[in-house]
C-alpha cells in the first residue's frame, strides 16, 4: 500500500496521525545503511495514543550518547505496546542493493509486530511493498517520537550486534566504527582484505578487486554470483 495521505508533510507526524484518527501507531527507521560491512537492521515500534513519549529520549538515535540511547532502549521496550526487528545480512545486501535491503528490512520489522498498528510513520521515503497504511517523513527521527524510538531500538541492536561481530571477525575494529567506513576500518581492510560480512557492492571494498588484492574461493563465487560490474 502506497502512502495514502499526499500533501505537504506535517510538522508533527505524530500529532497529525492521531488527528487522522488512528490511535495505535508504529514508528518505523533503519541503522546500518551506510555502513561497509555488517547487516542493516530497521525496527518497529508500536505505541498506543496515549503513551507518554518524551521527545528528548526518543530523538535521532545519531544525537544521542551511547549511554542515551541504552537508557532510551531499555526504557522504550518497557513501555512500547510492541516492538521488533528486521535484519538483513551483507550477502542479501549485496544482491537487493542498499535501497531494497531498507524495505525488506523494515517489512520484516513490521510482519514481526505482536501487536497491529494501524497506522505507521517511516523516516525517509516510501519504501516499497508496505501493506500497512503508511507515510514517510523525511528526517522523520528528528520530528517524531515513535519514528525517534524505533531509530533508538534499531541502533542499540546493530550496535550490539557489532560488537559481537568483532569477536568473529578479529582485527577490523568493528566494536569501535559498527562496521562504517572510518580510516581505521579501511586501513585494515586494505590489510586483512573483506571478511564475510564485508559487503562486496559498497565502493571501498568494490575497489579493491581493481587494486587486485586477494578474495579467497567464496568472495570469488559471490561475486560471480552478483555479475560483473566492470
Amino acid at each position: 500500500m502506497s502512502d495514502n495521505h499526499p500533501g505537504p508533510e506535517p510538522d508533527a507526524p505524530d500529532a497529525w496521525a492521531l488527528h487522522q484518527g488512528y490511535r495505535v501507531i508504529a514508528g518505523v527507521d533503519e541503522a546500518g545503511r551506510g555502513a561497509m560491512a555488517g547487516p542493516l537492521v530497521a525496527a518497529a515500534v508500536v505505541f498506543e495514543a496515549d503513551a507518554d513519549l518524551r521527545l528528548a529520549l526518543v530523538n535521532d538515535s545519531k544525537l544521542l550518547t551511547p549511554e542515551q540511547r541504552d537508557a532510551a532502549y531499555d526504557e522504550l521496550r518497557a513501555h512500547a505496546a510492541a516492538w521488533s526487528i528486521g535484519v538483513v545480512e551483507a550477502d542479501m545486501i549485496d544482491r537487493l542493493n542498499v535501497l531494497g535491503a531498507t524495505h525488506l528490512a523494515m517489512r520484516r520489522a513490521l510482519q514481526g509486530l505482536a501487536v497491529e498498528p494501524e497506522f505507521v510513520l517511516i523516516d525517509g521515503l516510501a519504501p516499497r511493498g508496505i501493506e500497512h497504511p503508511h507515510r514517510a517523513f523525511v528526517g522523520g527521527d528528528r520530528r517524531s517520537p515513535r519514528i525517534g524510538a524505533a531509530s533508538v531500538v534499531a541502533k542499540v541492536t546493530r550496535d550490539r550486534a557489532m560488537e559481537r561481530l568483532d569477536l568473529l571477525h578479529r582485527g577490523y575494529g568493528l566494536a569501535r566504527h559498527k562496521g562504517y567506513c572510518t580510516p581505521e576500518h579501511c586501513r585494515a581492510l586494505l590489510d586483512l582484505g573483506p571478511s564475510p560480512i564485508h559487503r562486496r557492492r559498497f565502493w571501498r571494498v568494490a575497489e579493491m578487486r581493481r587494486q587486485q588484492l586477494p578474495f579467497d574461493q567464496e568472495d570469488l563465487q559471490r561475486l560471480r554470483e552478483m555479475g560483473d560490474d566492470g
